[in-house]
């Protein structure tokens, strides 16, 4: 008959249980984070397909706004002949009918409002464009995936146009940039880095209005990006977890906990670093620290 298991054996299975254990956990989370990325990246290529097809009708207004308005030039020269004549109808029925259509139709007033309509209409179509190419720049629309030369400042400032609704009703911005060069990385990854941490920031904010600093600068061979909140701050012990993923502080059906985590695995993947600084009460700041170059994907 076998003799019984040593404590020592019996020790060394319960540790290899435990490990297997543990690592069944991470292949579970990075799955979720694999479907997860792919959702992202789904969505991406939903967003650009959208806003190219906004694109075509926006670019038919402006065109017809631009032909508009010439035409509207000319009319309004017609109109001015037009007035000089009414001097030589003075006192016939011709003046009369004049005068009177002049009041029932405003002229005056349409003259002045019309150009200031059409102004509005420019600039309303010109912020849809602005919007749709942001989108298409936050999305990436030619969706290669592939390692290029971007600005950062752009990418972030797509990234703001398109989470604009979710920070105008609780805080500032305020933009302190510095003179960054171009970066070899992958633009739509690292805006999804963006909005997630400008999300973040203005979910942070609890009082009726605070302010989020958006900060670049440049850091020897590297550049780095902060995103700093006056909010609520986070608790120590939470510090130590925030990067972890499906960790959240949130509400319920609030957070998926995954935001922060695939952040941290973009910024890992571009050989960078992401730090946080937080108090209670004070705020929070992220800092993402990415190198200029990629010498693996240059070679």
């Amino acid at each position: 008959m076998p003799s019984a298991w040593s404590d020592r054996q019996v020790g060394d299975l319960l540790r290899a249980n435990e490990e297997l254990t543990e690592l069944n956990r991470k292949l579970s989370d990075a799955q979720e984070q694999l479907v997860q990325s792919e959702k992202l990246a789904s969505i991406g290529q939903l967003a650009a397909g959208v806003a190219h097809e906004i694109n075509n009708p926006v670019g038919y207004i402006f065109s017809n706004i631009g032909t508009l308005e010439k035409y509207l030039v000319g009319v309004f020269r017609m109109l001015e002949a037009y007035e000089e004549c009414e001097t030589l109808l003075v006192g016939t029925p011709a003046a009369a009918r004049l005068a009177t259509l002049r009041a029932e139709v405003e002229l005056e007033y349409l003259k002045a409002d019309i150009p200031a309509l059409m102004c509005e209409t420019r600039e309303g179509v010109d912020r849809v464009r602005k919007i749709v190419q942001d989108l298409k720049d936050f999305s990436h629309v030619d969706a290669r995936r592939e390692w290029e030369w971007a600005d950062l400042h752009r990418g972030i400032d797509s990234t703001l146009n398109i989470v604009n609704n979710e920070i105008k009703y609780k805080a500032n911005v305020v933009k302190q940039y510095g003179v960054l060069p171009d970066v070899l990385c992958l633009p739509s990854e690292l805006n999804q880095v963006f909005m997630n941490l400008l999300v973040n920031a203005a979910h942070a904010v609890t009082k009726e209005r605070g302010t989020v600093v958006v900060r670049t600068g440049v850091e020897g061979d590297a550049v780095w990006v902060e995103v700093e909140d006056d909010g609520c701050g986070i608790s120590t012990d939470n510090l130590k977890r925030i990067f972890d993923p499906f960790f959240t502080t949130k509400p319920v059906g609030k957070g998926t906990g995954l935001g922060l985590s695939l952040s941290y695995g973009i910024v890992k993947k571009h050989g960078g670093r992401i730090a946080v600084d937080s108090e209670i009460g004070r705020g929070t700041r992220f800092r993402v620290t990415i190198p200029v170059r990629q010498e693996r994907v240059e070679q």
